[in-house]
């Protein structure tokens, strides 16, 4: 059996581990928007690498592992550390109940990404390719990072949302565990035509990026977070319905 790993896409995988190892070092300087930015750099090598082993026939499952080890460190640890010296550490004082919850909070969303990681890699092989069931971890971090940006760019002291920081935390640490479904945007393979419309939506979004980053990216993660509690909602809703209809249909069936 052949050693070693393939180096290209763990190239990438490597730089998505030093941007979220460099988060937490800029989280613990008092940097939210360095550490914000570095967990952003971490989500788009994070999505490179995948496509980039596909597209090279270069997969394996040392790659599956390591990019897994990388998540936990870039969207697990690093956004938990960061919403912890930003916001979570001025719950209350040192030694008090708020004190304790303010850690513990950050360590939910920590735990709750390695529940979430955990169940994607035994769930490879089987799940539906269209969706994630649970938030996603990047997209968890995503908008957590992206909420701190927010209010560090309109200048909102972190201890005037330190209550709420701690339910959006532990909010999006529960998606992560939840079985609420979220599009995937992995049903298309990389060499696949896309729709025109989606050439301008993208190009909208980054026209709206260059003007003010910190509001984009919290919209877009407010609304990917939404989408899923609506999708789920209505497929239930449709799941209920389709029941009815059947035992209706059993009833008149039995009768006649």
């Amino acid at each position: 059996m052949a050693k070693g790993a393939f180096l290209l896409p763990n190239i990438f995988t490597t730089l998505a581990l030093m941007a979220g190892f460099y988060a937490i070092v800029a989280a613990i300087e008092g940097e939210p928007v360095a550490a914000s930015i570095a967990i952003i750099i971490a989500g788009v090598l994070d999505g490179v690498d995948g496509r980039v082993a596909r597209m090279t026939n270069t997969q394996s499952e040392f790659g599956v592992q390591y990019d897994s080890m990388s998540d936990m460190v870039s969207f697990g640890i690093a956004p938990a550390v960061l919403v912890f010296t930003w916001a979570l550490g001025d719950l209350g004082h040192p030694d008090t109940m708020a004190d304790k919850m303010g850690w513990l909070g950050a360590f939910f969303f920590t735990g709750c990404a390695a529940l979430r990681l955990a169940r994607f890699n035994t769930q490879a092989g089987v799940a539906d390719k269209r969706y994630f069931q649970g938030l996603a971890s990047p997209a968890a971090a995503g908008t957590l990072i992206a909420t701190i940006w927010f209010c560090v760019s309109r200048e909102i002291e972190p201890e005037t949302v330190a209550w709420p920081m701690l339910l959006l935390t532990l909010f999006l640490g529960t998606l992560m565990v939840s079985r609420v479904r979220y599009f995937s945007f992995k049903g298309r393979e990389a060499t696949d035509r896309v729709p025109f419309a989606s050439l301008f939506v993208l190009l909208v979004i980054l026209v709206l990026l260059a003007l003010d980053p910190p509001a984009v990216l919290f919209t877009l993660g407010a609304i990917y977070v939404t989408s899923g509690l609506v999708v789920t909602a209505h497929g239930r809703y449709r799941q209920q319905r389709r029941r009815r209809r059947e035992d209706k249909q059993g009833d008149l069936d039995g009768h006649s």
